[in-house]
């Protein structure tokens, strides 16, 4: 097992669960998780714990930072686990039943938390949020409204880089994004957690789809609001491990989880968008990039392609039901048009809602206006 037998800083015995676990996946995150850390500091919602895993970063300052502010639990790794591992890891470690994973490169507004909260008390058979995220780097830009899955079989995150303009509304999307999404602790591992084949990009899509095919869809939460950079930790999107590891996964997150009946239409319209893509004059040096990720796809079709029968265990969902959560519209992919569909009573086949006094989120007493208390407990902020 790749984490250290015993955390930095583990919680006292005998405290009480926190009604949420934060992760942060560290790695090479230099001076963005200390704002991201710092966000979490700030939060009006207080019962949660925070846990930092540090992914075998070879620049120390990650654990540096994280050991600098001791509300945190800080877990080293000795190898890089990539974001799937480490965040199956933070699901075993974690205490709370919701699980909340937060980018490094990510700040939180301070009712960030408290609006997720809010959310799943609103919503009880829901299990699944996703947040609104602005670019850090680029004021009045929208970073993503959760992800969106085209006919083609290509997700994109809903309105990036388009002008933050209020199109943001609560509703269901398809998936949420691993930078800032809250998922119920027990159904996540019940689904299998993060495939870790996949090791970094597309596992949330992954994920999202086989939350759609298992009946929990995914909320967007627009008052639960990020400054997100970016890929910060891996190069920028058009680094080479980026476009690799997101061309290759994306085959996998298709061959693993597309209905049946849509794989003739979307394997092909997935190829045909692919060429289109890296015609494009920015992507051509990346051709032979890309070659090398389609035939390191297709050599673990046969593995995907087996996983889904597990699948398929624990799917509610029709064909129908997937087709209408994509979007078919050509313009959407091109244009990274947000698709919310509007949620309703029939909407989610029906996780049990939480229970009260049983880990369920509580809002900070004294209503939003109430001074933010000191740490009640090791590993809250």
């Amino acid at each position: 097992m790749a984490q250290r037998a015993s955390d930095d800083k583990s919680p006292g015995g005998g405290e009480p669960p926190p009604a949420l676990s934060v992760c942060v996946i560290a790695y090479n995150s230099g001076p963005t998780l200390a704002e991201c850390l710092d966000g979490l500091a700030a939060q009006t919602f207080r019962d949660f714990e925070t846990l930092i895993i540090d992914n075998a970063s070879p620049d120390p300052g990650d654990a540096e930072i994280a050991a600098a502010r001791p509300w945190t639990r800080l877990v080293r790794n000795t190898e890089n686990l990539g974001f799937a591992g480490a965040g199956n890891q933070a699901a075993r470690l974690a205490r709370g039943r919701w699980l909340v994973l937060l980018n490094p490169d990510a700040r939180p507004e301070p009712d960030w938390l408290a609006a997720l909260v809010a959310a799943a008390d609103r919503h009880p058979t829901l299990q699944a949020f996703t947040s609104k995220q602005l670019a850090a780097d680029a004021p009045g830009m929208l970073d993503g409204l959760g992800d969106v899955m085209s006919i083609t079989g290509i997700p994109y995150r809903g309105g990036y880089l388009n002008l933050d303009v209020g199109q943001a509304r609560e509703g269901l999307v398809f998936s949420p994004c691993g930078a800032a999404m809250m998922i119920d602790r027990a159904l996540f591992q019940a689904l299998g957690g993060f495939d870790e084949d996949f090791f970094c990009y597309g596992e949330d899509v992954d994920l999202g789809y086989r939350l759609q095919l298992a009946g929990h869809p995914t909320l967007l939460v627009p008052d639960a609001v990020v400054h997100h950079y970016g890929s910060a930790s891996t190069g920028g999107r058009k680094s080479e491990f980026a476009v690799f590891h997101g061309t290759r996964n994306r085959f996998w997150v298709l061959f693993k989880n597309t209905p049946g009946l849509l794989l003739p239409l979307v394997v092909p319209l997935h190829l045909l968008a692919l060429m289109l893509i890296y015609a494009r004059a920015e992507n051509r040096p990346h051709i032979r990039l890309i070659l090398k990720a389609v035939r390191a796809a297709f050599a673990g079709a046969t593995k995907m392609l087996a996983k889904r029968r597990e699948i398929g265990r624990h799917r509610r969902a029709s064909f129908w039901d997937i087709a209408r959560a994509m979007t078919w519209n050509p313009r959407d992919l091109s244009g990274r048009r947000p698709v919310i569909r509007k949620l309703s009573p029939s909407t989610a086949f029906g996780g049990p809602p939480h229970p009260a006094g049983e880990g369920a989120a509580k809002p900070p007493e004294g209503g939003s206006d109430a001074p933010t208390p000191p740490p009640t407990r090791s590993g809250a902020a």
